[in-house]
């Protein structure tokens, strides 16, 4: 596939105070507008496997628990353009059920229509996965996708 499936379809962002994030079957991706100029030095950023802290410039931004666990060796933060700091986090559940409600632990949850959306959209990823040859880039989806959709595997090919 020459073009990544997210880079087609799109990403159904979680807005928060902060910024926003979304995930893929594999990452976790968070965005975070911070004052512009801010520079690497003010930032400080814990990505643990099963945590996450942000401050900049000394304030907290966020704390906690994450959702799920994280492949905490795999995770990255870059601050780009002075003014946007992007969180990468590797799922270590990586099925198309594992969509995460919220980022943390009962904070920054998504409604359940963009977790309705974003259940589709992970649903639709794993069925690109399973049909490399066909695109779903465009596709929608209806009935059965809560937990990753149907399980065809028991199927005779």
């Amino acid at each position: 596939m020459s073009v990544h499936f997210e880079e087609r379809s799109g990403v159904v962002p979680c807005k928060t105070p902060w910024g926003s994030w979304y995930q893929t079957m594999e990452e976790v991706f968070i965005e975070v507008n911070v004052p512009h100029g801010t520079s690497g030095k003010e930032v400080k950023c814990h990505l643990g496997s099963r945590d996450i802290e942000l401050l900049v410039k000394g304030k907290d931004i966020f704390k906690g628990k994450l959702f799920d666990t994280t492949v905490s060796d795999e995770a990255t933060w870059t601050l780009e353009d002075k003014c946007l700091i992007r969180i990468i986090l590797m799922k270590t559940n990586r099925e198309a059920g594992n969509c995460w409600s919220s980022l943390l632990e009962g904070e920054y949850c998504a409604n359940a229509w963009v977790q309705d959306q974003m259940q589709r959209k992970l649903t639709l990823e794993r069925f690109q996965r399973e049909n490399p040859g066909f695109d779903f880039s465009g596709a929608e989806i209806t009935g059965n996708f809560a937990g990753g959709g149907p399980d065809f595997s028991s199927l005779q090919k």
